[in-house]
This record gives C-alpha cells, structure tokens and sequence, in this order.
C-alpha cells in the first residue's frame, strides 16, 4: 500500500535521512523504533506528505504523493492519510464529537453524514456519553481516544502515529495499543507507528529500526 524509495532529506548542512527504502502493506502494523536524533519522525512526516524528501519517491495506493502539490496534496492527505500525535492536539472550544468531524467537515462530508460517522467511532471506542463533552472534561486516555476517532473518520488507507501513547500512563497506553490491534483486526485498517514503547513495538506485526538516517 505504501512505498518509500530513497529518500533523503536534510536540514541545511545537516543530513537527517540517507537513503531509506520502506514498505508497508494493508493491515499491517509497523513500529518504527531508534534513538533520538535517528530521522523516525522526519521519515514518518515525508510518508505523510507534510514534507517533501530532498530525493526519493513516496508512493500511496498507486501515486507519488511527494510530486503533488497545493490542493491536490491536501485533498489526497485528507482523504487516504490519519494523523495521531503524542499530543492530541483537540481544539478546546468544541466538544468530542466536533473535534473528531473536521476532517469530514474539510473533506466536505454533509454535517449529517460525518456526525453520523462520529458517533459509530465514539461507540466502537467506548465513549458514546462523551460526544458533547469538551476536551478539558476528558481524561488524556479518552482525549487520544478522540484523536484516533477524528485520524480514522475519512476512512483512511492509512494512519501515522508519532509516539501515540508517549504521554499516558500505562493503563492508558495498554488501552490505545490494543485499540490499534482491534482496528487492524476487524477493519484491516493500516498503521505506520514511531515509538519509544517496547510493548507497542513488541504487539506490532514488524518493528523497522533506524539508526543515524538509515534503517538498519
């Protein structure tokens, strides 16, 4: 579903990544493991369009993301790739159920069809009597909840997570991991995951490591 070929990339005179190739295929759920510093959340961006690699192609069901641009780019983004983040990044003056539809409301889903959508993913996570609550009457296990529910409500080939549960604790964390699992065994859904957690590495269908700009 998604290849990467040689990509490089760097910063001014500073070379982050150095030639990487990277393969995911549908339903599968990479963990992408390294030291700080070894180019994990520079490659994961570059896979989701959010940066362009210096050289190299990234391919996603058929077509080289890095040579669109402008409003093809952010349509293809919107509608193929999820975003989950350390931190959740929920807007504050909306409610769940707001928060999880901005994607389908920028994709231009009708109000109905994307609420509708919403409270489908809120049910499956659990978190039905949450719709009209706002993020600061969450806790952060159900905020990130939220945060996998608004990457997923596009239905997306695929989901980049960059260290999803680096800021919970490990109850928390157990209960997003295992959501992954169910989201890959029940949908087939797709995830490409940086992480420093060896238990999410260690439930992840394949762990790629990399090392000063390289996978090794």
């Amino acid at each position: 579903m998604l290849k990467a070929t040689g990509i490089k990339k760097a910063y001014g005179s500073l070379p982050i990544l150095k030639g990487v190739d990277f393969e995911v295929a549908q339903g599968e759920i990479v963990s992408i493991i390294g030291a700080s510093g070894a180019g994990k959340s520079t490659l994961l961006h570059i896979l989701g369009s959010l940066d362009k690699p210096d050289e190299g192609t990234v391919e996603l069901k058929g077509t080289k993301i890095n040579e669109l641009s402008g409003d093809l780019l952010s349509v293809f983004r919107n509608k193929n790739i999820g975003f989950v983040f350390q931190f959740h990044h929920l807007l504050p003056e909306f409610t769940a159920l707001e928060n999880i539809c901005i994607p389908a409301f920028i994709a231009k889903t009708n109000k109905k069809e994307a609420e509708k959508r919403a409270h489908e993913l809120l049910e499956l996570f659990g978190l039905n009597g949450r719709a009209d609550h706002k993020p600061n009457e969450l806790s952060g296990g159900e905020q990130q909840r939220i945060a996998v529910a608004r990457a997923l409500i596009n239905n997306p080939a695929i989901v980049l997570a960059d260290e999803p549960s680096g800021n919970l604790d490990s109850a928390n964390a157990n209960a997003l991991h295992q959501l992954f699992i169910s989201l890959r065994d029940n949908f087939k859904q797709t995830f490409v995951i940086v992480t420093h957690n060896e238990d999410l590495a260690q439930i992840s269908d394949r762990v790629v490591t990399m090392k000063d700009g390289f996978i090794i």
